[in-house]
């Protein structure tokens, strides 16, 4: 546990929080500034800074814990979909504890989680295939 850290707070029970559901290796709670009713957060118990880099077994826990919860969220709040995402390094967030954010969505939502889009380049693609497998 960090102690600077809000999530480690929240996760020992130093810090309330509405909590959905919690286990030995994750907890789920409502954000507190949400995009949207239901806007939830899972994070594992132990502090890492990145969802894909902590131990195979507390990210398939993490991911676990998203499956259950939207379910729940989808039952209670009946959502047209889902948002589901994971941020990390400085230039996307602020909490440095590894996070993923459940965010159902309403077609009248103001949530814009909008990507610019271009063509993939076959011989890009192919390049960076290439690149990305050779780390595989």
């Amino acid at each position: 546990m960090h102690d600077d850290c809000e999530f480690c707070r929240i996760s020992n029970g130093d810090r309330s929080a509405p909590v959905l559901h919690e286990d030995e290796r994750t907890i789920a709670f409502l954000d507190r500034n949400p995009a949207a009713p239901g806007h939830s957060l899972v994070i594992p118990r132990v502090h890492e800074k990145d969802v894909l880099t902590i131990d195979e077994s507390v990210s398939t826990a993490v991911f676990d814990t998203v499956r259950i919860v939207s379910t729940a969220l989808e039952a209670a709040l009946e959502p047209s979909g889902f948002s589901v995402f994971h941020t990390s390094g400085p230039l996307v967030g602020t909490i440095d504890h590894a996070h993923v954010h459940l965010v159902p969505r309403f077609a009248d939502d103001d949530v814009a989680l909008s990507l610019p889009r271009d063509r993939l380049d076959p011989d890009e693609a192919a390049h960076l295939r290439d690149r990305v497998r050779a780390h595989l």
